[in-house]
């Protein structure tokens, strides 16, 4: 019926036939032959194509050989195998479909008048009524399909697509990715020649190392999403091959999308929010994306529910399984809430009824008078539509996304595509220096972003305080602590996203690969998010466990207590002899009675541990107890459980390595790789040495028992000191 109906309708089925849960088995299974088998145009036409577009009159001039039969037919075109004269490349020669934009035009206007019927039986299924802007909007995304349907048929801009994917990935070392290599020389208006790729589908390979490609897929989808800005809108099973080198093969970049920057950093933070659960920042999220009209005010996005809604979705699409397992999790819960004897129907009015009445409770909490209202499902219909739109480029990264999802679920039925875009966001995170990528990174490991800096410079402030003050400031609040899980899960999944697009992991080539990166990251003399964070971290738990350790020493000892009680002696046998008293000029007392009685009282003020010097301690205590399930000494893990909750910071000296490290140590590239890195050792160290001043600098600065001058004077030193250290801090803040 797909074929009958044209080739807008092949495309239609070539999305859903990846979907076994959503269409059932035998449905799903014939639409696949839409994948590459297509019934062909006959050779002879296809030949006077080729003839006519290379302007030849023998092919044999260009091919030495050239299958008399396609190898594979599509929508658009059809593949012939062939063999360049030239220098005896074997390559496939796709040659478009004749007449194939009038098919097109004529098929997206028969879908422009279905469109507004479809809209109208949906919405009356739904129980609710069809307005001009719900036939205007599904108008809008037909004519969006169409635009990137009459843009597949462009075999030169199909080409560029093609060559750009290739270079990009090269730069970006994704190496278990590729593209056909294009014969520039023979491209054409209806006629594209690439370089032949033996493989085969991914989705019917029976290798083992399938589920990582699967992987890579993800990877590369989200690198073309969120950072070249091209991406492959036509991911269906027949244009995904695996390489007998093992790499991953995308065909056929006819149908692509321009991502612009705006909306990629949007996406990203949309994810880093969703990821670290920071529902709060969703709303303007939702705005960035398009989603929402920039006039919504962010208080009536919050009222409507949308970070309840998110909330329940991400939870169940974190579980995987797509949307079968999804439906049962759903039911499941339903059961739970309504009672487990009711009837699916049942379920089903529970369901709606508890619905309709936090409806009416938002309405009623905008003052609206619910009585009034004689369709409460109408009138928050009419209240979304003005909150909600759904931009056209959604449809093209939900059909790139949902047949990936398909393909992952053919292989794995619990696959949750969720899980699998959690590598790239760390990479991308701990790499991407830009402001919004920074402040996304912070969200995902519980830190707020840094807000003080613009506010203390305007100031006055030294610059060199801004990251210390904001860190002290924003301690005070429960969601701007560092999560060890979350931090340790990132960096387990920047090494998996390494691991396995770097190379095609043979002999743990990937895993090399990924402590290369991660050594880079950490040790770059110009610095990085990561290393930023992990420096500011170091600097916090370095100033909180040196004021625990002299707090134990100087107030809470034995020694401390007898001296504080001897020095406050005289000044209580003082006190309890006003005659005494009387005989002693009042600046000799001051100076040998009163001012060392107050000593003591002074030291435990100056190093009464602060909330934020709790948290760190306690963020540093949850960062051991996790790695010490990773550590194999026992006496390495006991001895940074002991310092760590003395607030010390000391190490053995002679750790026993786990084997893990004994490999990586015993690899001579990567040694080298790390010996080469090592000048950023130094760089490092400045960066945790300025930190640490710096944050004596603030405490000085803010000090309640200090003198003023005294503050000003510690202040100033201990930041010039930093600067002389680190001098390209100070430059790093101002950019």
């Amino acid at each position: 019926l797909c074929e009958k109906l044209g080739p807008t309708f092949i495309k239609l089925g070539q999305a859903l036939s990846i979907r076994t849960d959503i269409l059932p088995e035998p449905y799903a299974l014939e639409l696949r032959q839409l994948q590459d088998a297509v019934p062909p145009f006959p050779s002879t036409e296809a030949y006077d194509v080729l003839r006519t577009e290379l302007g030849v009159s023998d092919l044999s001039s260009i091919f030495s050989s050239l299958s008399p039969r396609p190898v594979a037919s599509a929508s658009i075109g059809q593949v012939y195998r062939g063999t360049l004269r030239s220098n005896g490349k074997d390559v496939a020669v796709k040659v478009q479909r004749p007449g194939i934009l009038g098919e097109i035009a004529l098929d997206l206007h028969v879908l422009r008048l279905l469109t507004p019927i479809q809209t109208k039986l949906q919405n009356s299924i739904n129980r609710r009524p069809t307005t001009q802007e719900d036939i205007d909007t599904a108008l809008l995304l037909v004519d969006e399909w169409g635009r990137g349907f009459v843009a597949e048929t462009d075999y030169r801009l199909e080409a560029t697509n093609t060559m750009q994917f290739e270079e990009a990935m090269r730069k970006r070392g994704l190496d278990a990715v590729c593209a056909p290599n294009v014969v520039e020389e023979l491209v054409k208006d209806k006629i594209l020649v690439t370089e032949w790729v033996e493989g085969t589908r991914l989705d019917k390979d029976a290798s083992e190392d399938v589920p990582r490609l699967c992987g890579v897929a993800i990877n590369a989808y989200l690198t073309m999403l969120l950072d070249t800005g091209v991406l492959h809108c036509d991911p269906h099973p027949g244009n995904l091959l695996r390489t007998t080198d093992g790499r991953l093969c995308i065909l056929d970049w006819g149908m692509t999308l321009r991502v612009p920057s705006n909306l990629q950093y949007a996406l990203l933070e949309f994810i880093a929010h969703i990821n670290s659960e920071d529902y709060d920042s969703i709303p303007q999220d939702f705005i960035n994306l398009g989603f929402s009209p920039a006039d919504v005010s962010l208080e009536r996005l919050q009222n409507s529910g949308i970070t309840e809604g998110l909330s329940f979705a991400f939870r169940q699409l974190s579980q995987g399984g797509g949307p079968k397992k999804m439906q049962e999790r759903v039911k499941s819960e339903f059961q739970e809430r309504y009672g487990a004897d009711l009837s699916d129907e049942d379920l089903r009015k529970a369901a709606r009824a508890e619905m309709l009445e936090r409806m009416e409770a938002q309405l009623a909490s905008e003052g609206v008078d619910v009585k009034g209202v004689t369709n409460v499902m109408e009138e928050m219909s009419r209240r979304n539509r003005e909150l909600f739109a759904l931009p056209p480029y959604v449809l093209y990264v939900a059909r790139a996304f949902s047949t990936l999802e398909g393909i992952g679920l053919s292989i794995d039925e619990n696959y949750a595509i969720v899980q699998e875009c959690y590598p790239y966001l760390a990479r991308r995170l701990f790499t991407d220096k830009s402001p919004r990528a920074k402040a996304a990174l912070r969200a995902m490991l519980g830190l707020t972003e840094d807000v003080a800096s613009e506010s203390s410079t305007a100031n006055g402030s030294s610059s060199g305080l801004t990251a210390v003050k904001s860190g002290v400031e924003k301690a005070t609040k429960k969601e701007s602590t560092l999560s060890p899980k979350k931090l340790l899960e990132m960096t387990d999944n920047f090494s998996s996203y390494t691991a396995a697009t770097a190379t095609v992991d043979r002999d743990g080539v990937g895993r090399t690969a990924a402590a290369k990166e991660f050594a880079k990251l950490l040790l770059d003399k110009d610095g990085s998010t990561l290393q930023e964070i992990l420096v500011e971290e170091a600097a916090k738990l370095g100033d909180a466990a040196t004021r625990s350790v002299l707090r134990s020493a100087l107030v809470e000892s034995a020694l401390a207590k007898a001296i504080a009680t001897s020095l406050r002696a005289p000044k209580e046998a003082l006190e309890r002899s006003e005659q005494f008293a009387a005989l002693l000029p009042e600046n000799v007392k001051k100076a040998i009675i009163e001012r060392p009685a107050d000593l003591p009282k002074l030291i435990d003020e100056l190093l009464y541990p602060t909330a934020e010097d709790e948290k760190v301690l306690n963020t540093a205590r949850e960062l051991q107890e996790i790695l010490g399930v990773r550590l194999e000494n026992s006496s390495l893990r006991s001895a940074l459980a002991q310092n760590l909750s003395d607030g010390a910071s000391i190490i053995p000296t002679t750790p026993e390595l786990s084997p893990a490290v004994r490999n990586l140590v015993t690899d001579s590239e990567t040694r080298d790789f790390v010996l080469e890195q090592l000048p950023g050792v130094a760089s490092l160290g400045r960066r945790f040495g300025a930190g640490l001043l710096r944050r004596a600098a603030y405490r000085a600065q803010n000090s309640p028992v200090l003198p003023e001058e005294t503050r000003k004077r510690l202040s100033e030193v201990n930041n010039r000191l930093a600067d002389v250290i680190d001098p390209v801090t100070t430059s790093r803040e101002t950019q």
